[in-house]
Order: structure tokens, then C-alpha cells, then sequence
């Protein structure tokens, strides 16, 4: 496969589409739906057209939601319907969608119920160095989806990830989503997919937390969604086990992170573009 030197640890984890796999260079797996459940026809028709078009192009798919984002900047935003609530809706989604669910945990005593619901648990960038919460998170045995901290070398996640392999689980995935670069700027180094690769785990691409502008409006965060794209070619290019991505209906109107989601009415084309990409460089 060109653009690596070595295969990591192969994760694997069975779907309703068949086995999905992180790893051996035969596919990519996409993370893909809202931000966050801001009600469930939003993320249910958000669902029905990713369904569409990940089956069209043949793309294994996983549903991604939050049903909690604790850590918005201002007290004062939209961060979700109520964790149980939010939860049970979510269990009706991907159910009736057919399709496996990663959501992200923030506290230890979230693991258990979240865990009973989503396929995928994903630690947040903010929270990529909280040992208890990495640990309880590897003891479900589930696919654990760990973001790279903005803070953080790319190198610094083989400790990182050591901490939930200690905990008997080594399906762990590694995720790059921009480094900080002065105030309220992101950078993306691709240099950094490749180095965390080495570490001997599969690694997935967000591309569009890593179009954020961190705390831009004071209030909340910003972004530039017209650099979602290009990012996901990028990395695409240089080789990557998985892509990250949010999108929505209608961005403007996102009660969260709307300023770095990816229009709905986009998704098909990108996505054709990337399959390509993946065909050329890596089939």
C-alpha cells in the first residue's frame, strides 16, 4: 500500500453491513451524522441520506452523535435534549437506520449506559489524557475512538493509547483533528498521520474539528467549512484507515458546531471524490 511503510494492529468489529475494519489497507471507514441531537428528524433524515449515498458508493459507515456536548464554551449554549433522553432517541435511530453508532463519553459514570447503545465510544480531544475515563471506556471492550489532544504531539498518544490497551482492550483507534497554533487557530500536519500510524494503531482524519477556529466568537467556536474538502483529500491522499466528518442540513441554522459541519447537499459529491482518491493511491 503506498504511503505507508507498515500495517498496525488490524481493529475490527462486526456491523449490521458485515465485519467493518480499521487497518488492512482494503477499506475506510466512515464516521459521519450531526454534531449533536437537536431533535430526531434532523438526525434521522441527516441518516437516511448518508444511508443512501454510503450504500450507493460502498462505504462502510458508522453513525456519529453526540447526546451530550459538555464541553461547550459558554454556559449558555445548546448542548443537547438530556443525556437519557438523548440516548433512547439515538438507540431508536440507528436501529430503524440499521447501522452500528459512535457517540463520545466525558465522564466515567456516562460509560456504562452509552456503551449499552453506541458500537464506537469516542474520548474527546479535551479529555484524550483523563486515565480513569479511557480506562472505564476500554472495559466495555468496545471499539474506542480516541482524538488527539490540540495540545498534544502525535507521538504523546502511544502513552495515551497504552492506557486503554492496560485495561484489556487494544481495538483502539487514533484520531487527528488539528494542533493549536496561536489563539483560535487550528493546523493540520500530515505528517502527524503518518507518525501516529507508526505507533501501531489505525488512524482516522477529522476533518472538520480541524477547520475550527476555537473560542472565535467568544461565545463559541468558529470555523472554515470550505477547508473540510480539501483536508479530506489531503489525508486521503497520504493514507488514512477512516474519515471523521459532520454534516447537516442546513449549517447556518446548527445549534452546534454549524460554522465547521459539512452541508448534507454536499456530501455525495465529496465522498465520490475521496472513494477515488482511496481507488487510485491504495487499491
Amino acid at each position: 500500500m503506498t504511503g505507508w511503510t507498515a500495517l498496525p494492529k488490524t481493529v475490527s468489529m462486526k456491523g449490521p453491513w458485515g465485519t467493518y475494519t480499521w487497518g488492512d489497507a482494503k477499506q475506510w471507514v466512515l464516521f459521519a451524522g450531526p454534531d449533536i441531537i437537536e431533535d430526531d428528524g434532523m438526525v434521522m433524515e441527516t441518516g437516511k441520506e448518508i444511508l443512501r449515498v454510503t450504500k450507493k458508493l460502498g462505504i462502510p459507515w458508522v453513525l456519529k452523535c453526540s447526546f451530550d456536548k459538555a464541553n461547550r464554551q459558554s454556559s449558555g449554549s445548546f448542548r443537547g435534549p438530556g443525556a437519557s433522553n438523548a440516548l433512547k432517541s439515538l438507540e431508536r435511530i440507528k436501529t430503524e437506520l440499521n447501522v452500528p453508532l459512535i457517540t463520545d463519553v466525558h465522564e466515567t459514570i456516562q460509560v456504562a449506559d452509552t456503551a449499552k447503545v453506541a458500537d464506537v465510544l469516542q474520548i474527546p480531544a479535551f479529555l484524550s489524557r483523563q486515565t480513569d475515563l479511557l480506562v472505564e471506556a476500554a472495559k466495555t471492550g468496545k471499539v474506542i475512538h480516541i482524538k488527539k489532544g490540540q495540545f498534544l504531539a502525535p507521538w504523546d498518544m502511544q502513552a495515551i493509547a497504552k492506557k486503554a490497551v492496560s485495561a484489556g482492550n487494544s481495538n483502539i483507534l487514533l484520531c487527528e483533528r488539528g494542533t493549536t497554533f496561536g489563539y483560535n487557530r487550528l493546523i493540520n500536519d500530515m505528517t502527524g498521520l503518518v507518525e501516529m500510524r507508526k505507533l501501531g494503531f489505525p488512524v482516522i482524519m477529522d476533518c472538520t474539528h480541524s477547520t475550527q477556529l476555537p473560542g472565535a466568537t467568544g461565545e463559541s467556536s468558529g470555523g472554515r467549512a470550505e477547508m473540510v474538502w480539501p483536508l479530506a483529500r489531503a489525508a486521503m491522499a497520504v493514507g488514512v484507515d477512516g474519515i471523521f466528518l459532520e454534516t447537516h442540513p442546513n449549517p447556518e441554522k446548527a445549534l452546534c458546531d454549524g460554522p465547521t459541519s459539512l452541508p448534507l447537499k454536499d456530501l455525495e459529491k465529496m465522498l465520490t471524490n475521496l472513494q477515488n482518491v482511496w481507488k487510485t493511491h491504495f487499491q
